[in-house]
């Protein structure tokens, strides 16, 4: 066979393993009604294992690499994993028969829980100025009509979402009230205000981006402000998902956060500053690349492409921030003098300290 004619087979094999795809997703919806009927859970990590390990033996056998079988087959779980979450949500119809409006609902996240609240069998209403969600009512102002829904979700911009909070309370809305926002702090007055208005609110923060389908792994954190019965309507959203919900207080959220978002930005933010004052062009660090820098400047690289905006606030707007700021000052500075004392005995140390605490945090996070 000539180039074409092999190039040709290779795109019909392609097709026939997204046949195969296909297949395997539509299976995957019989096997999460089977399991919602024997009151199974979605994730079966034993069955995971074993799937992954038959994997990469067949391919040894085939002479293909075992890392290769397991990565496709870790894509492919993770796709039935998405398709039998969603049949359980669709299937529990949490919604059925209620209301919710969505403030913000064209924003990223704001989209993320129209189709969610959607998926569940809620009647969506999207309230924002930048425009419609089709096929789902709009409202350019939330302000204009009708607030008794029985769920009103805040996806606005961080900075504008304590005023939103705030008219709310003047509003006095009968519905489930929470926001999304990252920081706390800049909401406490306004959560208080709703509090003490006799409104059922709470307070969320999805630790995932829009682009997840699959929340097995994932956390959503809902922040108690005083209405035990809001925090456990909120976390009743989440039941038929495999997400872990984590309930927490308000300052607790906003200290954990400045690690694990303020932290990690700013590592990423020093790391690409100091790239661009290098001197060096990105083509010729792109040539000499490795693993290790490969890894970093991918994350990096996400990081770059946010919102300024967005994540000067993650920064700023954290009374709890300057903590995890000074911390990794102190981690530079520490690092620098150890190299420059060339105390190989102290960097070691560093080292292991580091590989300990990673290690202790990876066996927490084993199912």
């Amino acid at each position: 066979m000539d180039l074409e004619q092999l190039r040709a087979r290779l795109t019909r094999l392609d097709a026939e393993l997204l046949s195969l795809v296909a297949e395997r997703q539509a299976l995957s919806r019989q096997v999460a009604e089977v399991k919602r009927a024997a009151g199974m859970p979605t994730r079966d990590y034993q069955r995971e294992r074993e799937v992954l390990l038959k994997a990469r033996e067949a391919a040894g056998r085939l002479g293909l690499s075992p890392a290769l079988a397991e990565s496709l087959l870790r894509l492919l779980i993770h796709g039935s994993l998405a398709t039998q979450e969603r049949a359980q949500v669709i299937a529990h119809e949490q919604g059925s028969g209620k209301r919710a409006l969505v403030i913000g609902g064209a924003g990223q996240m704001g989209r993320w829980f129209v189709d969610f609240l959607d998926s569940q069998g809620f009647e969506v209403e999207v309230a924002d100025p930048s425009g419609a969600v089709p096929p789902h009512q709009h409202r350019p102002d939330w302000r204009t009509g009708d607030l008794t829904q029985d769920l009103l979700v805040v996806a606005t911009p961080l900075g504008t979402t304590a005023g939103v909070l705030a008219e709310l309370a003047g509003r006095r809305p009968p519905g489930l009230v929470f926001d999304i926002g990252s920081m706390k702090s800049p909401l406490r007055e306004a959560l208080a205000q709703l509090v003490a208005s006799g409104v059922r609110a709470t307070s969320l923060h999805p630790m995932f981006g829009p682009d997840t389908d699959l929340l097995s792994g994932r956390h959503v954190i809902v922040v108690d402000v005083g209405r035990t019965d809001a925090v456990e309507e909120a976390r009743a959203l989440f039941a038929p998902t495999m997400v872990e919900v984590v309930i927490t207080d308000l300052d607790d959220h906003d200290r954990l956060m400045a690690y694990v978002l303020g932290l990690s930005h700013a590592v990423n933010i020093a790391f690409f500053t100091a790239l661009a004052g290098s001197g060096e062009a990105a083509p010729r660090l792109a040539r000499l690349s490795s693993t290790t820098f490969d890894a970093q400047l991918a994350v990096a690289s996400l990081v770059a492409r946010e919102s300024p905006a967005l994540y000067y606030e993650i920064q700023a707007l954290n009374r709890f921030g300057g903590e995890s700021l000074a911390a990794l000052a102190t981690a530079v500075a520490q690092l620098r003098d150890l190299v420059a004392r060339r105390d190989f005995a102290g960097f070691e140390h560093l080292m292991q300290q580091g590989h300990a605490y990673l290690q202790d945090r990876a066996a927490a996070r084993q199912p």
